[in-house]
C-alpha cells in the first residue's frame, strides 16, 4: 500500500490540539495529517471535512460513524482507534470496504481512569468541591464528610479497571464487594475478594458503588431504577464507565428520591454536555467531570501509540488489530 505515497489522515475531536505534542505523533511523519479541534456530528459537515480522507483517526467514542457518513466517504480505507466501538457501524464498514483497526489492549488497564475514579470517591465522600466553593465565598467549614476506612466498596464489573479500583479500596481499608458476570466473580474470588450473593444484596450493602462495565447490548441499562432504589440514603454511586449502563433518567430520579444519596459521574448520556441546565450539573449532591477519565498525557501516549501503529501497519500493507477481517478478503 505504501509505495512512497503520503496518506491523507484526518483526526477528529482533539479538543486541545494535544496529539501534535505527543512523542508518538512522530509516527505519522511524512503523511498529510489534518487535526480537527472542534466537535461536529452533523453528517453534511463531516462529509465535507473528510471527503479526501483515506485514514480516519478517532478519539474514543466522541463521533458516531454510521452508514449515512460512510457512504459519502469513497476514499476512506481505514478507521484507526482503540478499545470498544459501539459508535461505529462495523457491518457498513465491511460493506463499503473500510478496515476498522481497534486495539483492545488486553491486560493493560487505564490507570488514568482508575485514578480519576478514586479521586471522585474521595472528593464526594469528603465534600471537597463544596468545601472549596464555600471557602471561596468567605465561609469556613460547611459540614461533615465521611471516611472510607471500614466502609464497603462495591465494584460492579471486575475487569482491568475494576480490579485496579478494588486494590485502591484495600489500600484505604475498605471492605471490597464484587458483582459481575459469573466468570468475573470467580476471578475476583480467586484474587481474594468477596462477591455478593445477588445483585439485590450488592446494591443494598455498598457504601460506595463504582461501575466498571463495558457498554454493549447486554450491559445497556443494566443498572435499573429498582437497583438504585435499594441503595442506602448515604451511599455514593460512581460512574466513570458509560452513562448508558444506567437506565435513562434513573440516576437523576434516584438522586431526587434520595437513593443513592450522592453521585460522582464522568460520563453522560449525550456528550459533550454544553447545557448548563443539565440536571446533574444542578444537584448539590453530585460531582461531575467532563469525561476526563482517560485524559492524561501518559494515557494519551499509550493509546495513540497503539492507534498510530495501526496506521503505520496499514501503510506498510499489513493491517493489525482488524475488527472486520472479512474486508481484507479478495
Amino acid at each position: 500500500m505504501s509505495g512512497g505515497r503520503r496518506l491523507k489522515i484526518s483526526i477528529l475531536d482533539d479538543y486541545f490540539d494535544t496529539l501534535r505534542t505527543l512523542e508518538c505523533f512522530k509516527k505519522l511523519a511524512g503523511h498529510d495529517v489534518t487535526v480537527w479541534n472542534d466537535h461536529v456530528q452533523n453528517v453534511e459537515k463531516l462529509a465535507v471535512r473528510l471527503k479526501n480522507t483515506e485514514v480516519l483517526v478517532l478519539i474514543r467514542e466522541r463521533t458516531e460513524i454510521r452508514a449515512p457518513l460512510l457512504e459519502r466517504l469513497p476514499n476512506l480505507k481505514l478507521i484507526s482507534q482503540r478499545s470498544v466501538y459501539p459508535h461505529i457501524d462495523v457491518g457498513d464498514c465491511t460493506r463499503l470496504g473500510v478496515i476498522l483497526s481497534s486495539n483492545q489492549h488486553a491486560g493493560t488497564p487505564s490507570y488514568a481512569t482508575s485514578e480519576l475514579t478514586w479521586g471522585l470517591i474521595l472528593a464526594a465522600m469528603r465534600q471537597i468541591p463544596q468545601q472549596m466553593a464555600s471557602l471561596r465565598k468567605g465561609q469556613w467549614q460547611i459540614g461533615v464528610g465521611n471516611s472510607l476506612q471500614g466502609r464497603t466498596l462495591g465494584i460492579y464489573g471486575y475487569g482491568r479497571i475494576g480490579k485496579a479500583v478494588a486494590g485502591y479500596g484495600v489500600a484505604f481499608g475498605m471492605n471490597v464487594l464484587i458483582w459481575a458476570s459469573e466468570g468475573s466473580r470467580t476471578r475476583a474470588e480467586t484474587d481474594g475478594y468477596a462477591t455478593a450473593a445477588s445483585k439485590e444484596q450488592f446494591f443494598q450493602e455498598c457504601d460506595v458503588l463504582s461501575l466498571h462495565l463495558r457498554l454493549n447490548d447486554t450491559t445497556r441499562g443494566v443498572v435499573t431504577a429498582a437497583d438504585l432504589s435499594r441503595m442506602k440514603t448515604t451511599a455514593l454511586l460512581v460512574n466513570t464507565s458509560r452513562a448508558l449502563l444506567i437506565e435513562p433518567e434513573a440516576l437523576v430520579n434516584g438522586l431526587r428520591a434520595g437513593r443513592p444519596g450522592m453521585a460522582a459521574v464522568d460520563v453522560f448520556e449525550e456528550e459533550p454536555v454544553l447545557d448548563k441546565e443539565n440536571p446533574l450539573l444542578l444537584m448539590e449532591n453530585v460531582i461531575c467531570t467532563p469525561h476526563i477519565g482517560y485524559v492524561s498525557r501518559e494515557e494519551y501516549e499509550t493509546q495513540f501509540s497503539d492507534i498510530f501503529d495501526q496506521v503505520v501497519a496499514y501503510y506498510d500493507g499489513s493491517p493489525i488489530n482488524v475488527i472486520n477481517p472479512e474486508v481484507l478478503q479478495p
